[in-house]
């Protein structure tokens, strides 16, 4: 293994070294298999998801599925080159009606979810938590630049199937995610003390010849029938890294005494491969008393008015749940006469 700056085509050269032994949350692991031509990131997330999932004190079934969603935008969003922002949401029929991750780049994230409690069940899978719906990744480069958004719709999948129907479609990049959400409860004075953690895994197969590259063609919906589907035989080293993600359990990406080095090693050693840099990820929301004043400013003076409730206006952050008052006349609520409806 060795290890270097975090761009993926920086020049080899770093000397090899045993993978560290330390367990480091809220952090994503680039690495690369250059053999097999594979790249991916892992993603460990400790405080920076309980701060977000307990500030809302979601039910756990809520927690799990919004974890998943979490830890999937980070794997997503770290990989942003520029000042700019990944959100990822999904609207469906299910139980989770609707969830909301907003990672801002470098290392910013928040989350939202909307949730039925009375239709909550313990042990509903991820995919039927959200039912039928759709998924949304959407690219935001910022001021005066165009958006990208790429559309999944969901039919009962879980999220990491999403994704790659997702990559199918929207990207032409093969790809596999592992994803993984768990409560924890450790011994401290007072009591146990329950903390959620999330891990996951992102691996893609990018080789630089384009014959290699080659996909089969997406179902046009309206071909003959009978007509024969275009099939493309999966190159030798596409299938061996699937082979090796799909033995990624649960536990170990979860566990905090197991370093994000030490599994990737653990998968890859064989044909060689090399971290970079680890990027931070925060728990962070982007609201501000100055970004909510000038959301009520673009409201109709009628609708502020009507907000007005025992002399003051109030506004909770549905991402970090953080409480703003302001007074009629903050709010740019016009003076009435007294008596007036």
């Amino acid at each position: 293994m060795t290890s270097q700056s975090s761009d993926p085509h920086a020049a080899p050269g770093a000397e090899s070294r045993a993978p560290s032994a330390i367990a480091v949350d809220d952090e994503v692991l680039p690495f690369e298999i250059d053999s097999l031509d594979l790249r991916g990131r892992m993603v460990r997330l400790g405080p920076a998801l309980d701060e977000i999932l307990t500030k809302h004190d979601y039910p756990a079934p809520v927690g799990r599925v919004l974890g998943e969603a979490i830890a999937l935008t980070a794997l997503l969003g770290s990989a942003l080159k520029f000042q700019g922002r990944f959100l990822l949401q999904t609207q469906t029929d299910g139980p989770v009606s609707f969830m909301v991750v907003d990672f801002k780049s470098p290392d910013q994230i928040r989350a939202y979810a909307r949730f039925d409690k009375a239709r909550l069940a313990e042990g509903l899978s991820s995919g039927a938590l959200l039912g039928n719906g759709h998924l949304a990744m959407t690219i935001d480069q910022g001021a005066h630049m165009s958006r990208y958004q790429g559309l999944v719709a969901l039919h009962g999948g879980s999220l990491e199937e999403a994704a790659h129907e997702y990559f199918l479609r929207s990207e032409q990049i093969p790809t596999r995610v592992r994803l993984a959400v768990g409560e924890e409860w450790r011994g401290e004075q007072g009591g146990p003390k329950h903390r959620w953690r999330a891990g996951g895994m992102l691996l893609q197969f990018l080789p630089q010849s384009s014959e290699r590259a080659r996909q089969a063609d997406l179902h046009p919906g309206d071909a003959p029938e009978g007509a024969a589907p275009h099939v493309v035989a999966e190159d030798d080293a596409w299938v061996e890294g699937q082979s090796l993600i799909a033995t990624v359990e649960d536990l170990e990406l979860l566990d905090p005494d197991l370093s994000g080095e030490r599994l990737v090693y653990r998968l890859f050693h064989e044909r060689g491969v090399r971290v970079f840099s680890p990027q931070s990820v925060r728990a962070q929301c982007s609201c501000s008393r100055e970004a909510v004043a000038a959301m009520l400013a673009s409201f109709e003076p009628a609708d502020r008015a009507e907000m007005v409730k025992d002399g003051q206006v109030e506004v909770t952050c549905e991402f970090c749940s953080s409480v703003y008052r302001f007074t009629p006349q903050e709010a740019g609520v016009e003076d009435q006469a007294p008596g007036a409806p």
